[in-house]
C-alpha cells in the first residue's frame, strides 16, 4: 500500500505490539533482479516491511538531472506490486533519517556494501534496542549499470 507518512504512523501504531517492523530505503529507478531479492530478504528479518523511496527531487539532488528515469508514481505504484512490500512511502530529503525518527524501525536494512557507521539513522535503531541488518548482493546489477549497457548497445 501506498501511503504518506502520517497514515503509515497510524497504521503501524496499531500492530507494533506483536509485529517487528522492517525498514528499508532506496531509489529504486528501474526495478531489476538485485531489488526483488533484496527486499525479499529484508522482508526475512520482521512481519511488515516499509520500503522509503526518494522522491524524484531528492533523486535529482543525489544523482543528477537526468534521474530518475522512472517517476516517483510509477516506483512506488511497481514496489507496491511486490510480494514482500507491505507500505511505501515517498520522501522529501536526501536521506531517510526523519522517516527513520518517525518510524521506529525494530530492523534497519541495507545492502551489504554500506558500512554500519555510514547507514543513515543506524545509530538512531541501536540506540532503543532494534537491530540493523546488512544483506550482501546476489546479482551484479544496478540501475546505473542498466543504463551504462543501454548507453554502449543503442548510443554508439
Amino acid at each position: 500500500m501506498i501511503v504518506d507518512l502520517e497514515d503509515l504512523l497510524g497504521i503501524l501504531e496499531g500492530v507494533r505490539a506483536n509485529k517487528k517492523i522492517v525498514f528499508t530505503n532506496g531509489c529504486f529507478d528501474i526495478l531489476h533482479a538485485g531489488h526483488a531479492d533484496y527486499l525479499k530478504k529484508a522482508k526475512s528479518f520482521g512481519d511488515i516491511l516499509v520500503v522509503g523511496i526518494n522522491s524524484d527531487a531528492s533523486i535529482r539532488r543525489i544523482k543528477g538531472e537526468k534521474r530518475p528515469i522512472i517517476p516517483q508514481e510509477m516506483r512506488a505504484y511497481l514496489l507496491d506490486s511486490l510480494k514482500p512490500v507491505d507500505y511505501v512511502v515517498i520522501f522529501e530529503e536526501d536521506t531517510p533519517l526523519q522517516l527513520i525518527k518517525a518510524i521506529k524501525p525494530d530492523v534497519l536494512v541495507k545492502g551489504a556494501d554500506w558500512d554500519i557507521d555510514k547507514i543513515v539513522g543506524a545509530d538512531f535503531v541501536l540506540s532503543y534496542g532494534g537491530r540493523v541488518e546488512r544483506i550482501e548482493f546476489c546479482f551484479d546489477i544496478s540501475t546505473s549499470k542498466i543504463v551504462e549497457r543501454i548507453i554502449k548497445l543503442y548510443c554508439l
